[in-house]
């Protein structure tokens, strides 16, 4: 791929790691802004350990065609996937092309404007120095660059440049490994010297399953069987997706430890997300189940980047529509991780499918494990504001035991946690300030953190999801994840709600 660095954006991505590398909300009634405090707080975690919150380019920049940016799948998605009314009520652009309507995006928006953090980043970064944070997360739009915080940079968070889908197919072709890695490079070169900490991919399962076996994400592809979908094969190009996802996560790393590591004297990882699998009973089948289907979400990722292969009931379950490592691949995945980001919002109860299924096959029924969310009637856990979020503390502390016990107690940084709510435009300012349940959810999960650590695993950080408010995919605006208000309908204020006050009380008590 040639490269061609736009000069604006290289000065935008530098103000932004200038300011976090160089850088109070009242509550109303309801919870007291200390409450949980005496049982977890700064002071009860180790002195090195990072706490910062995130955000991510295409969710909260806006600006999508400023500045030589070019389009990314998922501005085209977005446009196939929106409304002109919703559009233009909420951006005032003018003039759009004649989209149909449907429910790929829940409330038919789009990321054009988003929460502009393109021209306010420096309010942004304010708001997190304020809440007296370590670390900032952020990623790099790859189709805007090419045409005292700790920056934590990801490369990748689901933006991939339309002109690469257009020209070859995406992940789906092995060529974007490559390409991959020279935009990595290219990123290490100008911004290694401040950056110091990089994840290569956020999320790589949201983008291949979403994308290519469900297709609610860019660019929207599966099975007849699945969803309205224009082409696509939810049984197998999730796994070509995958797999290209990893070579290039592995390039890119290499070239970072062969050139870059030593001068630089960085880190680089992957954050990956996963539900905690919890068996429907105690009977073996089920049990079974919860760990087949752990393997399907976390160690479709994880075996290969600690074992350099998939996992045993994968290479079973697949067969042949599962792609294959070779030997020197295999070596470099095994090498490729200094530090494992690990996003986990919520739980899941499992139950054993018994017939295998043989006609319209997709990477859910090929795990043979129904997951569902309730058990005898009863929730798993306290309901978010999407309906596949419930709040399961517990699950943070049995999967990372589960990890530090099967994949070697890497490091490991809590790269994304958080719990969303209804966006309710009925609802006062005062009364959605109020996230009492974000601040409960808090508590609850860093405790369960805290005992974790306590019992030897390797977790060195946690990022609070979200810093504000932002475009959440193909749930559009619809729910809100923020520790900051966003006032859509007013110059996009910016609002701290009280779960950012009560992290700012957190994170003042030091030992």
């Amino acid at each position: 791929m040639h490269l061609r660095v736009n000069g604006m954006i290289v000065g935008f991505v530098a103000a932004v790691i200038y300011l976090i590398r160089e850088s109070e909300a009242v509550s109303n009634a309801g919870l007291p802004p200390n409450w949980g405090l005496t049982t977890v707080n700064r002071s009860s975690f180790p002195s090195d350990f990072i706490f910062g919150s995130s955000s991510s380019s295409f969710q909260n920049e806006g600006g999508t065609n400023e500045d030589g940016r070019a389009p990314s799948i998922w501005d085209t998605f977005t446009r196939r996937h929106s409304g002109f009314m919703i559009e233009f009520i909420y951006y005032t652009y003018a003039f759009l092309d004649a989209i149909s309507i449907t429910d790929k995006i829940a409330d038919h928006s789009n990321g054009n404007m988003a929460t502009d953090s393109y021209h306010r980043y420096k309010e942004d970064v304010k708001m997190i120095r304020q809440m007296s944070m370590d670390a900032y997360s952020f990623s790099i739009s790859w189709s805007r660059v090419i045409p005292h915080l700790e920056p934590f940079v990801t490369l990748f968070h689901f933006d991939l440049p339309q002109a690469l889908e257009d020209e070859y197919g995406g992940f789906l072709s092995s060529r974007v490994v490559n390409d991959f890695r020279d935009f990595a490079e290219l990123c290490f070169r100008r911004f290694g010297d401040r950056v110091k900490y990089w994840i290569t991919m956020n999320e790589p399962w949201s983008y291949s399953v979403g994308g290519y076996e469900k297709g609610n994400f860019a660019p929207g592809r599966c099975s007849d069987a699945v969803g309205k979908c224009p082409a696509g094969d939810s049984g197998i190009e999730p796994y070509i997706v995958t797999h290209n996802m990893l070579l290039a996560h592995a390039a890119a790393t290499k070239l970072y430890h062969d050139i870059y590591k030593g001068p630089q004297n960085g880190k680089i990882g992957i954050s990956l997300v996963t539900r905690w699998m919890v068996p429907y009973s105690d009977v073996k089948l089920h049990r079974d189940a919860a760990i087949r289907a752990l393997d399907f979400d976390f160690g479709w990722f994880m075996n290969p980047l600690t074992f350099g292969d998939y996992p045993e009931n994968m290479r079973i379950n697949v067969a042949n529509r599962l792609p294959r490592f070779t030997a020197e691949e295999s070596y470099t995945l095994r090498n490729s991780l200094d530090f494992l980001g690990l996003n986990y919002y919520t739980a899941n109860f499992v139950q054993h499918v018994s017939e295998a299924v043989t006609d319209n096959m997709t990477r859910s029924s090929d795990s043979q494990a129904e997951l569902s969310i309730e058990r005898n009637g009863i929730p798993i856990g306290s309901k978010g504001g999407s309906d596949w979020l419930r709040s399961y503390p517990q699950g943070i502390h049995d999967l990372l035991v589960y990890i530090k016990n099967n994949y070697n107690n890497p490091i490991i940084y809590i790269t994304e946690n958080g719990v969303d709510e209804p966006n309710n435009s009925s609802l006062s300012l005062r009364t959605v300030l109020q996230d009492d349940f974000r601040v409960q959810y808090y508590v609850v999960h860093l405790q369960k953190l805290l005992q974790c650590i306590n019992s030897g695993v390797n977790v060195k950080g946690y990022f609070a999801r979200s810093l504000m408010d932002s475009f959440e995919w193909d749930r559009g605006y619809t729910v809100r994840f923020g520790l900051h208000f966003v006032d859509y309908n007013n110059d996009l204020r910016r609002y701290p709600k009280f779960s950012s006050t009560w992290l700012t009380n957190f994170m003042r008590i030091k030992g």
